[in-house]
């Protein structure tokens, strides 16, 4: 799914998409989001992306070189 573009789009639209991209799914074997968000919450990783500040795939990125 693309994420909404901050021109385009609400807050809650934002908001929407970051809980539906990384609500757990019980299979944390497989899954592997939580490796990812470092067991940290994904709205607040994501809280620049939520409020129009910083696009969802610049926070994504940072978060990847951040290992």
């Amino acid at each position: 799914m693309i994420p909404p573009r901050i021109s385009t789009s609400s807050r809650e639209e934002r908001m929407f998409f970051v809980r539906d991209q990384w609500k757990c799914l019980d299979h944390c074997p497989s899954c592997g989001k939580c490796h990812i968000l470092k067991g940290k919450d994904a709205e607040q990783l994501y809280a620049d992306y939520i409020e129009g500040i910083a696009e969802y795939i610049d926070i994504t990125k940072k978060l990847r070189d951040n290992k």
